[in-house]
């Protein structure tokens, strides 16, 4: 409205353009508009840009917003009937059919506004006047409600939706005045996307329309899935009027895809498009997971002939009842709305007569008598499962209605001075609580949106080969998270009629025992899985690491579990144990053999030779040596370790000192019998008991010094192998272990040397050659110990100690003891004192 001063003194307001003239009008008291899509196209046509452009053609009648419409005027008529609402006062409304179109959507928004006269007087100040209309219901989608929004937004005039969806739309800073009786798409995605996450579908292909409904709703979705570890192959979006090709490309990336569920963010129109060019390519047995846009339209159930939907599951506006509506709108008949033009349209449309037909029209179309039953209607007018939809008309008059009534102060009567400013309106309406008739309750929260409550529906076979839609749970934004998602799994239908719900991933769960490595170039749900390395384990499906288990565990076979390694050490009861055991008790049962044997014939020369006190010590000090080998078989314990090394060095140096022992009395013996030679005086028995002690004394001192400063202990190795623990015994002080095989070695080696001279003195019998073997022997045996011990592993560097000790015993034992039992035993004719002496030989001691 501008205002003209074409005329002096005269001021009035001209409207420019044409006036917009409303489908639906009733006057009243207070005025509602409707911004409604009574009809879907309009008539295509060429502007030459010469003439002023005619006002739209509208075609194809949508009898999904001619029934919204109608849902309106019944909330409005039983509000005008009620003596609780508004008592005294008539609402009206004005109702506009805007063809689909967005820009003719402002159009009549701003007509609802302003006015619809093409002249009128000004107010008291310029160009001002209250608005024509309290409150706008409509659009019935988000792009056209964006618009209008953003129109009449700075009027701030209520526009309430019962069907715009879009999560942009609770920007209040964009749309202050905008409030709605639908959910928003935020949590409406979000729902989506738990239930893909719900059915383990993490592989999944997105189509959404290509406007702010389809654009923003898939948006959140996307954004959601990624979170719940959900990948999409692929995300298009197309709009009903884009051309062939585009489409075709949609049918072409559906057809070679590999993900076998299809998230659709459509609305009813476009999805219409996509199913005729499904069909056309027989593309069923896909799993449609489905907005609440289409998942409940039974006019999309009735066309969908090819089965191409079946078994759809997706989010609709809870079930709902109105009193009296579906009478009230089975009831509109054009001899109820005299002389509206879209009532006999839809009346013709429906029952395909012409009213008021001239002879001179089509003979093939029976005339209208506005009396046709309704009852023989397509099941998708009559059935109602638009019901919910109808109820956010119904709920969005009454917040208004109730508004109302709180600023003009109804009681019995209102006030009818009050006035009406529609910011004070929309502040009401924002701060409303009421509970329909049903019991349903109404408020908006500060987005102006309401509860977030779904039905969750389920596509089945129904009759005449049309789907039921099912209701097979719920979805409650207002619960825990945990609780938020509720459904009856048993009663589901998938695809093909199926009771197994569908697979559809890019990659198999990986097992526990396994952890996923990601496929390069590809989305993280598409991925190997590789088994977890030894000793370590994932006891969970689809990990991303394997942990390692702790020192003393390692992994079972299947990499699902940690398991207490085994405990290894040598033990009587494996071979190796038995055999070295065994061992030892021959070598000390052979020991005793020889004590007995030399006892028995302690008095014969061959024994009485070379002092027999040092040989029965040294064979009491074989027979500890074999014995000391025991010490280190079993599961080790603070006092074996302690023992078996300290015995073993104590028991050797005895051993080694008996020996050095009869080497240098071989030596005396021999320097004794040279002429005036007196050396036996000083080297006599006393002074070899005392060198062997003296000898032995040094060992345990040492073996104190190591037990008192660093002793060894039990120690469990984990190191040596992975999947065992070595028990083993740790030596504490490596020193004192060296120090205790260094001072044998130092003995063995002084004997040796000493044996070595003595080798060719002129006894028939001279013992140090045997001497000299043995300790040839012993030396051999612990230099070859040495790497052999190092290098062996576990429990075989204790076998490996046990050899050296068994393999140096014996050859003491039969390199000494042995040829003396031959003689005793086997010939005992050279078991003389002649014999021993020989022949020009000089007396031995």
């Amino acid at each position: 409205m501008v205002a003209s001063f074409s005329q002096p003194k005269e001021l009035v307001c001209r409207q420019r353009g044409d006036p917009e003239n409303p489908q639906m009008f009733q006057d009243g008291n207070i005025i509602l508009g409707g911004i409604f899509c009574l009809h879907s196209s309009w008539k295509e046509r060429q502007e030459t840009y010469t003439n002023k452009p005619l006002p739209l053609e509208c075609i194809s009648l949508n009898f999904r917003d001619f029934q919204i419409a109608v849902a309106m005027i019944f909330a409005i008529e039983q509000i005008n009937n009620s003596t609780d609402l508004l008592p005294g006062i008539t609402v009206g409304y004005t109702i506009y059919d805007t063809c689909c179109s967005i820009a003719r959507s402002v159009q009549v928004a701003l007509a609802l506004a302003n006015g619809n006269e093409a002249v009128s007087a000004l107010s008291e100040a310029p160009c001002t006047r209250p608005a024509q209309v309290q409150a706008i219901i409509g659009e019935t989608s988000s792009s056209p409600c964006m618009a209008v929004a953003t129109v009449i937004g700075p009027f701030y005039i209520p526009e309430i939706s019962p069907l715009a969806t879009c999560a942009c739309l609770s920007d209040k800073t964009k749309y202050p005045s905008f409030l709605r009786t639908i959910p928003s798409d935020y949590y409406q995605s979000r729902a989506l996307a738990q239930l893909v996450k719900y059915f383990g579908w993490t592989w999944v292909g997105a189509i959404n329309s290509n406007d702010d409904y389809g654009n923003n709703g898939m948006a959140i979705f996307t954004e959601t899935a990624q979170q719940l570890g959900i990948c999409l192959e692929y995300s298009v979006s197309f709009f009903r009027t884009d051309p062939p090709n585009k489409i075709q490309n949609i049918i072409d990336i559906i057809k070679y895809s590999t993900s076998k569920v299809i998230v659709a963010f459509l609305s009813v129109l476009d999805l219409d498009v996509l199913m005729y060019q499904l069909s056309q390519h027989n593309l069923t047995g896909y799993q449609w997971v489905g907005s609440e846009g289409w998942i409940f339209d039974s006019q999309i159930a009735e066309m969908d002939q090819h089965h191409i939907l079946d078994g759809a599951i997706g989010l609709s506006i809870p079930k709902a009842h109105v009193s009296g509506m579906r009478e009230f709108i089975l009831d509109v008949k054009p001899v109820n709305f005299s002389g509206n033009d879209i009532i006999i349209e839809f009346w013709e449309t429906l029952f395909g007569c012409k009213f008021n037909q001239s002879n001179s029209s089509a003979e093939n179309q029976r005339e209208c008598s506005g009396h046709e039953d309704l009852s023989e209607l397509q099941p998708s007018f009559i059935d109602m499962s638009l019901m919910p939809i109808f109820n956010n008309v119904y709920k969005g008059v009454y917040a208004v209605a109730h508004a109302l009534h709180n600023i003009l102060g109804c009681d019995k009567t209102c006030n009818y001075k009050v006035q009406l400013d529609p910011f004070m309106i929309l502040q009401h309406i924002k701060n409303i609580s009421f509970k329909t008739k049903e019991g349903d309750e109404v408020y908006f929260n500060e987005n102006g949106d309401p509860p977030a409550k779904y039905e969750i529906i389920n596509w089945q076979p129904g009759e005449n080969d049309i789907a039921d839609f099912v209701s097979v749970g719920l979805y409650d934004a207002s619960l825990p998270a945990d609780k938020q998602l509720s459904l009856q799994h048993r009663s589901l239908i998938w695809t093909h009629n199926s009771r197994q719900v569908p697979v559809s991933v890019c990659s198999e769960k990986c097992a526990p025992g396994t952890r996923k490595v990601l496929q390069k170039g590809k989305p993280v749900c598409c991925y190997d899985c590789i088994r977890c390395a030894e000793g370590e384990i994932s006891n969970t499906t689809d990990s991303i690491t394997c942990v390692k288990c702790p020192p003393e565990f390692w992994s079972n076979e299947r990499r699902d579990a940690c398991v207490k390694k085994e405990a290894e050490f040598l033990s009587y009861e494996e071979m190796m144990g038995a055999l070295l055991t065994a061992a030892s008790l021959f070598g000390t049962c052979m020991t005793a053999v020889v004590a007995f044997i030399f006892f028995r014939y302690r008095k014969t020369p061959i024994v009485r030779a070379n002092n027999s006190e040092l040989s029965f010590l040294l064979l009491f000090s074989l027979t500890l040596c074999f014995l000391c080998s025991l010490t280190f078989i079993g599961r080790p314990s603070e006092w074996s370790c302690m023992l078996r090394h300290t015995t073993f060095g104590i028991t050797f140096v005895l051993c080694i000192s008996c020996v050095l022992g009869k080497t240098m009395v071989v030596l005396m013996a021999f320097r004794a019998s040279l002429p005036g030679s007196n050396v036996m005086k000083w080297f006599g028995p006393t002074q070899q008991r005392l060198s062997v002690l003296v000898f032995t004394l040094i060992q345990v001192i040492i073996c104190i010094l190591w037990l008192t400063i660093s002793p060894p202990f039990p120690f469990p190795n984990f190191k040596v192998t992975k999947d065992k623990i070595i028990l083993e015994c740790a030596l504490g002080s490596t020193l004192g272990f060296w120090a205790v095989l260094g001072y044998i070695g130092v003995l063995a080696t002084f004997c040796f040397i000493l044996a070595f001279l003595a080798r060719k003195l002129p006894d028939n019998f001279n013992e140090a050659k045997f001497i000299t073997f043995s300790m040839l022997i012993f030396c051999a045996v612990w230099i070859t110990f040495i790497p052999a011990y190092v290098s062996s592993p576990g429990k075989f560097s204790v076998a490996v100690e046990i050899f050296a000790i068994l393999a140096s015993s014996f050859g003491l034992l039969i390199c000494i003891f042995i040829p003396k039992c031959y003689i005793i035993l086997l010939r005992p004719e050279e078991n003389t004192k002649k014999n021993m002496m020989g022949k020009g030989a000089t007396k031995t001691c």
